[in-house]
């Protein structure tokens, strides 16, 4: 401690500032060290976070990106459209995702409520079979209808696809067809 620097003495704003006084004393030594302390602690852990050990948030990213792309490989266009099978195995691995993540827009009969009706002739976004595994895969969200491509995998499109064309078909007295580019 500096024994030569003045203590406790009053600034003389007690008429401007209701009558409080107010002292102008030097911050404890303990504070000062322990602020440059900080500093120069700082300074060293930025230097080794970013370029010592290269674990910037960039870095971080990058590797992240590149896990989730061997996680799941993006498909392209070259690459195979996705094929509906109509299997009894199929439709009713879609029936069960249908009943835990569609029935509460198009109903549990699939006539429709928040989202439209999926038994009837009546298609808003196309009614052939590659235009229901866009619909679902991509979603339509300005309809409030969520991409259920990533949520579901490409299996889990196929098999809701499968039930709803199943569906629409008995609905309609017809029998499912998933190679017919009409659609069911």
């Amino acid at each position: 401690m500096n024994k030569n620097v003045e203590r406790d003495r009053i600034l003389g704003h007690e008429n401007e500032a209701d009558g409080i006084q107010e002292y102008d004393n030097p911050l404890p030594d303990w504070w000062v060290g322990l602020f440059w302390i900080t500093i120069i602690w700082g300074i060293g852990y930025f230097v080794h976070y970013h370029f010592i050990a290269d674990k910037s948030p960039q870095v971080a990213l990058a590797q992240e990106l590149a896990e989730a792309e061997q996680r799941w490989p993006q498909q392209t266009e070259g690459e195979a459209e996705l094929t509906v099978t109509l299997t009894p195995e199929a439709v009713a691995a879609g029936e069960q995702i249908f009943q835990s993540n569609c029935v509460v827009c198009h109903g549990a009969n699939m006539e429709g409520g928040i989202g439209p009706s999926l038994v009837d002739d009546e298609w808003i976004h196309g009614g052939t079979v590659e235009d229901i595994l866009k619909t679902i895969n991509d979603g339509v969200i300005t309809k409030g209808m969520i991409s259920w491509g990533p949520l579901l995998g490409s299996d889990g499109v196929r098999h809701v696809t499968a039930y709803v064309i199943t569906k629409n078909a008995e609905a309609l007295g017809r029998e499912p067809d998933a190679e017919s580019p009409e659609g069911p």
